[in-house]
């Protein structure tokens, strides 16, 4: 038999499953002496047949009983001899399987951008599965990350952290910036479950390391300074962020990664509309629309429409952000983007409430909350509970309201967004007092006062290092 051909591993000499192989290493002599007995009896050949004219049919049983670890030599030869590749026969492993998963892990992304979560989880399976058997470590940490941005985009955030965490551990050994990727979805997770001060805790370590250690990569800085800017934002640090922004903006010409820019350009936008420059905002997001578009990622450019629909409630146009909100929510909705949703919801609501209609808005906040699962979007349950206080302290339900405020202060105050903490202080500090009760909206002032960072800090100590070049050089 001539050639090669690819080799289907099972049975007793499968790697990477528990229990079989006797527990020996897919390249152990014990299981190559299997492999090489089991392909020489599929191909009907005798010892003597194999080994000739080379080696002696001895020889050939002896690796077979794998009492001896083959030579490089002599694996070639056997090789040759039963028409498989060098590499499946000492390793398992068939050719271009690795380069073949990479292709379908490029497939599993385009259907996570442009289709379903779930169809995009069943792929990252598979594929996962595949780089397990096969001993593939770099294959499966990005199967591992795949599945974990699929748990974000559902909102599974428990599911989340436990995919990103397993591809730090399977890249322990690599160096910080092939584990870039892995850190920014594990702060992603904590973030979106509320826990902003470990979120930016994460990722201020890693920028440290890698401005320190020599590691200057761009594409993992980046991936690192762009997912710091949502939790400084809602932490208060608003310098912290612009400080983010201004080192993301300046790594760009060294990123080729158009989906990576165009998510830094949305998220810089954020920073630039708390600065007023809305005029630049538009332009930021406006070309983060046109690289989501080209790349038809749909859930990012909902998140696009769902930032100019809330740049148009800022500065009061209600109908346009409306019809900004209800696209977003529309193309989260068919992504089955649960969380996001969830969001956007709590946005939308503030605009129908801003434009006369607070049944509308009312009805959407409680089913929302109806929907969400404990543990996941305690930000966004209290923006919800915040919005229900106001609408019935308009509608003059005093001890609805006051009851809906003291739900939403409990949960932001599991998340260190101080600048909502704040809000939310003000506006029980200021029910209180319309009801003549002085005190309690003292004290009500107070603890926001307590929770209100200065500007541009956090309680995080010193800011991450910043890179000893500059990034545009």
């Amino acid at each position: 038999m001539t050639g090669t051909s690819r080799v289907t591993i099972t049975g007793e000499d499968a790697p990477g499953r528990p229990g079989v192989g006797h527990g020996d290493a897919p390249d152990s002599p014990a299981t190559i002496g299997r492999r090489l007995k089991r392909l020489r009896r599929d191909r009907a050949l005798t010892q003597r047949q194999l080994a000739e004219p080379v080696y002696t049919s001895a020889y050939v049983s002896t690796l077979e009983a794998g009492k001896v670890r083959p030579s490089e030599a002599a694996l070639r030869h056997i090789a040759e001899r039963l028409g498989v590749d060098y590499e499946e026969l000492a390793t398992g492993r068939p050719t271009h399987i690795a380069a073949a998963l990479r292709l379908r892990l490029a497939e599993a992304q385009r259907v996570l951008a442009m289709e379903d979560a779930a169809d995009a989880h069943a792929a990252y399976e598979q594929i996962l599965g595949q780089a397990e058997e096969y001993g593939l470590p770099q294959e499966r940490a990005a199967a591992l990350v795949g599945l974990g941005e699929c748990a974000l985009e559902t909102g599974e955030l428990a599911d989340a952290l436990a995919r990103f965490e397993a591809a730090e551990h399977a890249l322990a050994g690599e160096p910080l910036p092939a584990r870039a990727r892995a850190v920014r979805g594990r702060s992603v997770a904590h973030y979106l479950a509320g826990e902003l001060r470990y979120a930016c805790y994460l990722l201020e370590s890693a920028i440290d390391a890698l401005n320190t250690s020599g590691l200057h990569d761009p594409v993992a800085l980046l991936q690192l300074y762009t997912a710091s800017i949502a939790p400084y934002m809602d932490m208060g640090a608003h310098a912290r962020a612009a400080q983010a922004a201004e080192l993301a903006l300046a790594l760009v010409p060294q990123v080729t990664d158009p989906a990576l820019v165009a998510t830094m350009h949305r998220t810089v936008a954020r920073t630039l509309i708390a600065e007023g420059r809305v005029d630049a905002a538009q332009m930021s997001l406006a070309r983060a629309t046109e690289l989501y578009q080209q790349l038809q990622i749909r859930t990012e450019l909902a998140h696009c429409h769902w930032m100019r629909g809330y740049v148009c409630a800022q500065h009061g146009d209600l109908a346009q952000a409306e019809k900004e909100l209800r696209t977003a929510h529309s193309m989260l909705v068919s992504k089955r983007a649960a969380l996001y949703v969830s969001q956007v919801e709590v946005e939308l609501a503030d605009v129908l409430r801003r434009r006369g209609k607070p049944a509308e808005a009312a009805e959407l906040l409680e089913s929302l909350l109806v929907g969400l699962q404990h543990g996941r979007g305690a930000l966004h349950a209290g923006g919800a509970h915040r919005l229900l206080g106001m609408i019935a302290e308009e509608a003059g339900d005093v001890e609805a309201a006051e009851q809906h405020y003291a739900t939403a202060l409990s949960l932001l105050e599991q998340t260190d967004a101080a600048g909502d903490i704040a809000d939310i202080c003000r506006l029980f500090g200021d029910l209180m007092r319309s009801e003549g009760r002085t005190e309690e909206a003292l004290n009500a002032y107070r603890t926001g006062l307590g929770h209100r960072a200065g500007p541009g800090t956090t309680t995080l100590g010193p800011a991450p290092a910043r890179p000893p070049f500059a990034p545009w050089t």
